[in-house]
């Protein structure tokens, strides 16, 4: 059984150009993409061969509680999503908080979406670099996701970058929302701008339209996975690995669909190579 697995990771790694040798990268899922469905990922995500998460910050009061559950079910968080307000001066100190979360639970990374509202680049880039600080005192790296505005696009993620200019403030390289949030490019074609940045990626798919919120099981829309993953490998990425699903606005899943459009997406991330 052992030489067949090890034989089908082979063929899969030739089939899209990547070395054929098992990458150092976690595979894992977001507890958010079963929806209304997350207390079922526990017991489902083992079943289907996942055993890395990503997670919402817990509340200081229930991290001990999420540790312990998380081991009941074998599963290792590598990416935790923090949750601020980067408008409001107390989002440096919010930030070092949820850092310090993050080192409790053994998790290196910090998604953030970056919202900013009104405030200026300038002071939120200020606030962000001060929060590279706080978070690199926990061994921890902020990667601020693929959204508007200072993560739009490629482009916009560099500037973004070379403004903060902080080694514990990255990249979460959103693979759908480029062509969510963009017209006239793909993921690949942005990824490529702003590579030596990412620290952590999120393989989602897309149908291409313009903020149309069609996001298919992974490998079922227009996003080149293979390209990206090879772009990855090529310039030794080892960060973790995280598929999202978000499905199709005003459409409603079952709860054994949704577990079907996951399972399909980690079916076919498993075919282009090997993952921890």
């Amino acid at each position: 059984m052992q030489k067949i697995a090890l034989s089908c990771c082979f063929l899969a790694l030739i089939a899209v150009g990547i070395a054929a040798q098992e990458t150092n990268n976690p595979l894992a899922c977001r507890f958010a993409g079963y929806g209304k469905y997350q207390d079922a990922a526990w017991a489902h995500l083992p079943l289907i061969g996942v055993r890395h998460v990503m997670l919402n910050v817990p509340a200081p009061d229930e991290v001990d509680a999420v540790i312990a559950k998380l081991k009941e079910h074998g599963l290792t968080p590598v990416v935790v999503r923090g949750e601020t307000n980067l408008s409001q001066e107390s989002s440096v100190e919010e930030l070092g908080a949820q850092a310090a979360i993050c080192a409790k639970m053994g998790v290196k990374y910090m998604f953030l979406s970056p919202k900013r509202h009104d405030a200026p680049k300038e002071i939120v880039y200020e606030r962000l670099r001060r929060a590279g600080d706080a978070a690199a005192a926990h061994g921890v790296i902020i990667a601020l996701e693929t959204h508007p505005d200072l993560g739009t696009n490629g482009d916009i993620h560099l500037e973004t970058m070379r403004a903060i200019n902080h080694p514990n403030v990255r990249v979460n390289f959103d693979t759908a929302n480029i062509t969510y949030y963009n017209r006239d490019t793909d993921a690949l074609t942005e990824l490529k701008k702003i590579i030596d940045y990412v620290a952590t990626v999120e393989l989602k798919d897309h149908t291409g339209e313009f903020e149309t919120w069609n996001f298919p099981p992974v490998g079922q829309g227009v996003v080149d996975m293979p390209g990206i993953l090879r772009l990855l490998e090529e310039h030794g990425y080892a960060g973790p690995i995280t598929l999202e699903f978000e499905g199709v606005k005003g459409v409603e899943l079952s709860e054994a669909e949704t577990k079907r459009a996951i399972a399909e997406s980690v079916a076919y991330v498993r075919s282009l190579g090997c993952f921890r």
